[in-house]
Order: structure tokens, then C-alpha cells, then sequence
């Protein structure tokens, strides 16, 4: 039986539990889910901008993995840093789900359809100043375009917690992966679908990853079983694109590369974080040119003037980590 680590939320133990399923259907392999504490998990009510770094939601898992107290790890990639420890790797990813991100309104009608709503609807229904619930740079900096008078909050929590205070009142709107609510059967909660376009996805978003040791090979031709090629490309040449780049989780970077048969088409945006200034490009090539492809991307968006937002971003989330107690 093979120990894997994961978080404790709901969308972590889902996709815990899905990872088991195809080993047990794919390599006859039984598993034990282990729930690991991260320091996002323990810092709950912080905002991931203050707080946000490199494995924030994975460095528990990743060392109890490097230590032998677990086999595998299941992570939501989006989560990963772009050059993980020494030692471990990705060992297979699932299907995608959609990598979009929604929009959520307060207490959807009862014969309302998943993603009905048109995003001009949805600006026109929030009027000039709605108060809009995301803990993510990426979604609220690329937002502030469509919602220009927009006030955005951070808003942390399993999923039914943050619907809760949505349905409450706290908030006028919230902005959430598409993939977490068709995961959770919250599909009938989406108002709207964001086009990638109008929002460019976290790189690796919808995409679970799963992580093992490199010098485990055993355990590497097990999971190896339940990998997907399509998103395991895909996964690549987004990562590529944070890796060239420097990015952290907590950086406004948007990546997304769509596989086509057997070709790719990446676009990527990095945008400051009042939405003013924002470098954006686009790559395409051969499937077997993953990585490249990222790279060719991120090159496109440095010389857009990717770096110097991003050394912007970073100065200003210096001086609010130097303000913390």
C-alpha cells in the first residue's frame, strides 16, 4: 500500500481520492490518504499576498515526500513552484478540467444554467463599484480592466466557506477556478466563464499534478499509469514559462497552453498589479517542443516588458512583507 500526501480542503481531498481510484483501476495498487497541515492551510484568514511565496500550499507535503513518510504527493499544479526541491519530480497529472476562471453571484435563480450569463451581463449586473472576493494578484490585476471601479478583497476557505459569505452579503461577486466548482458539483453556481482572452489562467490551472521521487523508481512506473499526455504537455509549457520568467505563486503571471491534436498554442500576460501596465504574447509549435514553446513565451513577454512589472510587483510585496509583525 502506497502512503499519499495531500492537503485536508475539500478540493484536496477529491483530488486525492481521484488519484487513488486510478491506481487502484490502472496498476491494482490500494492506497492511504495522509493529510498534511501546509503553512497556507495554518495561516488561513492571512491574505496570500502578505503571506504568498514559493510552496506555500505544497512545502509540508514536499518534505514529508523527501523524507520517506509518504510515496506520493497530489498537488494542485497551479500550487507548485516552477523548480521544485531537489530530488522530486512530477510523476503523471490528470486530465485537464476547465482551466477557466468564474464568476459567482449571491444566490443564483433556481432554472439558472452553468455559465449562462454573458461576461457584459455580468459587468452591467454589478454596476460601476461591486465588491468582488479573489486572494489572487493574477485574477484581480487582469480584472480591474473588465470591473475598472471594482473593489477587490482577499477571500480564503474551503469552497462551501466562501459561498457562504458570497450568499451572505459580504461580497457582490467572486471570482473562483472554474475547475474547483465542476470538481465539488458547483457547476450550477458559475454566472460566468471568463474567456482566456479577458483573464489568463494560473499556470497549471485544472491540472492535478502528482509528485514523487526522483530516485523512486518504482513508484514512478506505478503512477505513471494514470498520466495524461494532452495536459501533461500543456503543464510543461506553462511551468517553462513561470521557470524563465522567475514567477511565484503569488506573482500576477497568467499562462495557458491549448493542445491541439499535436500542436500547441500558448498565450501568456504578466500584468502590474493596478492592471495599467501589462506585457502579453503568444507562442505556438510542435507538442514535442513543450517546454521550448514556454520558453519562446516567456523570452516574448520579457521583451514586451515583462521584467520590469515583475521587479515592480516585487518591490511592493517586499515592502508589505518588511510591515508584517
Amino acid at each position: 500500500m502506497l502512503k499519499l500526501g495531500t492537503r485536508g480542503s475539500q478540493l484536496a481531498l477529491f483530488q486525492a481520492h481521484a488519484v487513488a481510484a486510478l491506481l487502484q483501476e490502472r496498476a491494482n495498487v490500494e492506497t492511504e490518504v495522509v493529510v498534511i497541515k501546509t503553512t497556507g492551510d495554518r495561516l488561513a484568514e492571512a491574505k496570500l499576498s502578505q503571506i504568498g511565496g514559493k510552496r506555500l500550499f505544497v512545502r509540508e507535503i514536499e518534505d514529508a515526500l523527501l523524507a520517506g513518510d509518504v510515496d506520493l504527493a497530489v498537488h494542485s499544479s497551479k500550487d507548485m513552484p516552477a523548480v521544485l526541491p531537489e530530488g522530486l519530480e512530477i510523476g503523471a497529472v490528470l486530465p485537464r478540467e476547465d482551466p477557466r476562471d468564474s464568476v459567482v453571484l449571491p444566490n443564483p435563480a433556481a432554472d439558472a444554467q452553468p455559465g449562462d450569463a454573458a461576461v457584459e451581463d455580468i459587468v452591467r449586473r454589478l454596476g460601476r463599484a461591486p465588491r468582488i472576493g479573489t486572494s489572487s494578484v493574477r485574477r484581480s490585476a487582469q480584472l480591474m480592466r473588465l470591473f475598472p471601479g471594482a473593489h477587490f478583497a482577499p477571500i480564503r476557505g474551503n469552497l462551501d466557506t466562501r459561498l457562504r459569505k458570497l450568499d451572505s452579503g459580504e461580497f457582490d461577486a467572486i471570482v473562483l477556478a472554474a475547475a474547483g466548482l465542476n470538481r465539488l458539483q458547483h457547476s450550477a453556481r458559475i454566472s460566468a466563464s471568463l474567456p482566456v482572452e479577458a483573464c489568463v489562467p494560473a499556470p497549471g490551472q485544472g491540472i492535478i499534478a502528482v509528485e514523487v521521487r526522483s530516485e523512486d523508481p518504482g513508484v514512478k512506473a506505478l503512477v505513471a499509469r494514470i498520466d495524461d499526455p494532452t495536459a501533461a504537455a500543456a503543464l510543461l509549457t506553462e511551468r517553462s514559462v513561470v521557470r524563465r520568467l522567475g514567477g511565484g505563486c503569488q506573482m500576477p503571471i497568467g499562462a495557458f497552453a491549448r493542445v491541439d491534436q499535436q500542436s500547441i498554442h500558448a498565450r501568456g500576460i504578466v500584468i502590474s498589479l493596478d492592471g495599467a501596465d501589462a506585457a502579453h504574447a503568444q507562442a505556438d509549435g510542435s507538442i514535442d517542443d513543450a517546454e521550448q514553446i514556454g520558453v519562446r513565451l516567456a523570452e516574448a513577454l520579457l521583451a514586451q516588458g515583462a521584467q520590469d512589472i515583475i521587479d515592480a510587483v516585487q518591490r511592493v510585496q517586499a515592502t508589505v512583507e518588511g510591515l508584517q509583525p
